[in-house]
């Protein structure tokens, strides 16, 4: 790369051979990529589809269990959705400054430097999408069986084994082409709202019942909601029958539950980050990706909260801190096991679209990694295996089987709550580097075009939250702590063999002695 006139280096670059990584987030032209065919509401569905998954209809007992009151309860959702919030509007920020696939890689590439975009694209790649894939295709046959009862065997080999096929056919789907994936996703968009708005009109209905007087209760606890305060200390009970007493709990204590608490909210909102993976598919993306984002997330957090407060009206309050299957739970309790194997179905069906979109865009993030020569050439192809591209075969198939593999292997010798904890810990690091990097580029370059442009004080708070959500991860969480380490380690060698033998393999050409 030369340098201007001035002594100013470009920011992009057409190199006569591939050299190993992109610059500043910037693609090689002489690279294939996406076709810019989605609008606004594709991308609207995709990120309802990803947010909205499994974590609403299994976290809220966890959540539960480590907060001293339904209200508060409901106030750590409300405030994981705003954390989730600022780190997508700062990440909208960055997508629509700086031109780039693959998630946060092209961001941190251009603020800190080609390791640390590599690091990234790695990471994501290697560990954080199969895990993300793994706890979807985990939960969506533990929402099966606990249907019919079996809550105790998570971890058979036929338990695992059915999580792989359900990963194959989501596979198979997403490879068909794109335009199939985004009309399959409005069928899963749509289960999602017949879900959510089953709850709630459950909830309101209890509700209306009550105030004409039609409501005679004889269970005890099923009237908690209306009996009890919302924000009265009351003791919990986990899964595991501990009972927490909360009017005994130092000041440590109780922060080391809340912290649990927001931690399982996180989780429940993951997927916020999705819409920058395909802002490169977008038709006009600096305008439609802070208008995807600034409409998704409002709709995700308040039907996270009605879905919560119609747990809390249609449950026994001691029942909510002792399932992780809430909404199945509900529907046996109310309906009877009938309605509970119906309430399961329409829970798969709800994860199999999170399944969907993830899918989607984790090979998305595999094509930007091999666009960048961070991986080889061949799973950045778009279209068939043999790398023909028919308009109606646009699918990066190579990219979707190579994380399909991927993703067995954490379903093999991984468990949910293992995966939970190292996904986050895992993507909480990146998120906390990108959110420093994004005040840094404020600083550093505010002549910087930014078509979209948040308060500082969100990538500010993000950092803050993302900052601690990684350092509690590390401290209760060590092995896991160690995996992440390895795959960085492990990464850093493989970054050190391609830099050194990329442009050969490249080319095929063997360097002249």
């Amino acid at each position: 790369m030369t340098a201007d006139d001035e002594g100013n280096t470009p920011l992009l670059r057409e190199p006569p051979l591939p050299e190993y990584g992109a610059t500043h987030g910037a693609l090689p032209p002489t690279r294939q990529s996406f076709k810019r065919n989605l609008g606004t509401a594709e991308a609207f569905g995709i990120i309802i589809s990803i947010v909205i998954g499994s974590g609403i209809f299994t976290s809220p007992g966890a959540i539960d269990t480590n907060v001293p009151s339904p209200g508060v309860a409901l106030v750590v959702w409300l405030v994981g959705g705003i954390l989730a919030w600022t780190g997508a509007a700062t990440l909208a920020e960055l997508g629509t400054a700086i031109p780039g696939e693959g998630g946060v890689q092209p961001y941190l590439q251009y603020i800190y430097g080609d390791v640390f975009g590599f690091l990234a694209a790695w990471t994501w790649v290697i560990a954080i999408v199969p895990a993300s894939l793994a706890i979807a295709s985990i939960v969506f046959v533990e929402s099966i069986y606990s249907a019919i009862g079996v809550t105790d065997q998570s971890d058979q080999m036929s338990h695992k084994l059915l999580s792989m096929l359900v990963l194959l056919l989501i596979g198979m789907a997403n490879s068909v082409s794109t335009q199939f994936t985004t009309r399959l996703n409005k069928f899963f968009v749509m289960t999602k709202f017949v879900a959510i708005l089953a709850i709630v009109l459950a909830g309101l209905g209890v509700v209306v019942s009550h105030l004409a007087g039609w409501n005679q209760v004889t269970e005890p606890g099923s009237s908690d909601w209306l009996r009890r305060s919302w924000f009265g200390s009351r003791n919990t009970v986990g899964p595991d029958g501990r009972e927490i007493e909360w009017s005994n709990l130092n000041g440590w204590e109780m922060l080391g539950h809340c912290s649990a608490a927001l931690y399982g909210a996180l989780w429940a909102y993951s997927g916020w980050d999705k819409a920058i993976y395909i802002s490169a598919e977008l038709s006009a993306p600096a305008r439609q990706l802070p208008l995807t984002i600034n409409t998704a997330i409002p709709v995700v957090i308040l039907s996270f909260i009605a879905v919560n407060v119609a747990y809390y009206i249609l449950l026994p309050w001691r029942v909510v801190s002792t399932t992780d299957s809430v909404a199945v739970t509900l529907f046996n309790h109310l309906l009877g096991p009938v309605f509970g194997l119906a309430a399961a179905v329409l829970i798969c069906l709800v994860v199999a679209g999170s399944l969907l979109g993830c899918s989607f865009v984790a090979s998305r993030m595999v094509v930007a990694a091999a666009n960048s020569n961070w991986l080889p050439g061949f799973l950045g192809r778009i279209g068939s295996v043999s790398g023909q591209s028919p308009s109606t075969a646009d699918a990066p198939v190579n990219a979707i089987l190579f994380n399909t593999a991927c993703t067995m292997i954490f379903i093999f010798f991984g468990n949910f709550r293992a995966l939970v904890t190292f996904n986050g810990l895992a993507e909480y690091t990146f998120f906390f580097l990108t959110m420093i990097g994004a005040i840094i580029l404020r600083a550093r370059e505010p002549e910087l075009l930014r078509p979209y442009k948040p308060f500082i004080f969100a990538p500010i708070l993000f950092a803050v939250v993302s900052g601690f959500v990684v350092t509690r991860g590390a401290i209760f969480a060590p092995l896991q702590a160690v995996v992440l380490v390895a795959v960085w380690g492990i990464g850093l060698g493989f970054y050190g063999v391609r830099r050194q033998f990329g442009k050969r393999w490249a080319t095929g050409i063997e360097p002249v002695n």
